[in-house]
């Protein structure tokens, strides 16, 4: 936990052991990661975990108390963020209300002094990139909040920068606009191949934008791996919590091969990482709510988890159905047919996963 594990291969972006404290309290503590070519890795966690602070120091909007930024091998830790020719991209667009749209897009490459036929080329091929040529003249203020971060995104591509960076980019908008640009950012990555590092709260938004996802979690890296790697093999409770993946229950090892875990609500098989338990180890097995089958309850039926439905609420794929057992211990399980409420069910649940303490 908290060191990634890094893979030979050639990388351009690394945060090697960063350490941050705002009035002596620890935000960050010793993260590491690593952004190689072309990649798009997002920072995905709650509010106040340390995701911007992370990014910040990256594009060298702030210091770290410890720990190094290297590109291509290089120190930049003390370099300034204007010399390190970098990309940003926040919320709240942060566009000039008193220039027009070609002239918002072309701030970075004035900044650079380059020939005027060269920014018009590039400020048009960044408006062509997001989908607003012809756009170049429109007032800002006439523009709608997605066609604003469409500008703010074309603004941050038009210099080519090394890395792009983005923090919670789509966190002002609606969800269905949100929807739109996270189609419209993930095309734009994939076609110009930018490294990327992406800041977001939202596990739709960062399942759907990034190749691998870095979880953050009280300042340490909880699980690095691709959006099927976390969901499907979660490192921690806090990891399968957090992305809600399923029923959580208190378990023991009760034997190896095959793999039983003994619950408080029975006894059930489970797939679990390498290296696997050992008997009697204690931890959590993981219970996913669309992986199992129903009984109504009988005698000689197969033992499951028993309990009365509370709620039943209709979903695009189903069913979700609220189900009390024992010690009024709630269960989030799925059905393809409906259940009335208050009535007995018996849910017969698949093989789960085992998660260590």
């Amino acid at each position: 936990m908290g060191v990634e594990q890094f893979p030979m291969r050639f990388e351009m972006l690394e945060l090697r052991g960063i350490w941050k404290s705002y009035e002596g309290k620890p935000l960050l503590e010793g993260v590491s990661l690593r952004i190689g070519e072309g990649e798009t890795v997002c920072l995905l966690g709650p509010s106040g975990s340390g995701k911007s602070t992370l990014l910040r120091i990256a594009a060298g909007l702030e210091p770290p108390d410890r720990g190094t930024v290297l590109w291509d091998g290089e120190d930049v830790t003390r370099m300034p963020a204007h010399r390190r020719g970098f990309g940003l991209m926040f919320q709240d667009y942060a566009l000039f209300p008193h220039l027009n749209v070609a002239e918002n897009v072309a701030f970075g490459l004035r900044i650079k002094r380059l020939p005027r036929d060269r920014i018009q080329h590039e400020v048009r091929e960044a408006l062509e990139r997001v989908n607003l040529a012809g756009y170049g003249q429109r007032r800002v203020a006439e523009l709608s909040g997605g066609e604003q971060q469409r500008v703010a995104l074309a603004r941050a591509l038009a210099p080519r920068p090394r890395v792009l960076m983005l923090d919670e980019p789509l966190g002002a908008l609606d969800r269905a606009l949100r929807e739109d640009l996270v189609a419209e950012i993930r095309r734009v990555l994939r076609s110009m191949r930018i490294p990327s590092l992406y800041v977001t709260h939202d596990q739709e938004e960062a399942f759907a934008v990034a190749a691998r996802i870095a979880i953050l979690h009280a300042g340490r890296i909880e699980q690095t791996g691709s959006p099927e790697e976390l969901t499907t093999r979660p490192a921690s409770y806090w990891v399968a919590k957090f992305l809600g993946l399923g029923n959580l229950l208190p378990g023991r090892v009760r034997s190896g091969r095959p793999l039983r875990i003994e619950t408080p609500l029975g006894e059930f098989p489970a797939d679990s990482p390498q290296p696997p338990p050992k008997g009697g180890e204690k931890g959590w097995i993981l219970l996913r709510p669309g992986e199992g089958s129903w009984m109504r309850p009988k005698t000689g039926a197969p033992k499951g988890i028993r309990g009365t439905v509370r709620e039943c609420v209709r979903r695009e794929e189903g069913y979700r159905i609220l189900l009390v057992c024992d010690a009024q211990q709630e269960m989030v399980c799925s059905s393809i047919e409906p259940f009335r409420e208050g009535e007995e069910r018996i849910w017969i649940p698949k093989k789960g996963f085992w998660i260590g303490e």
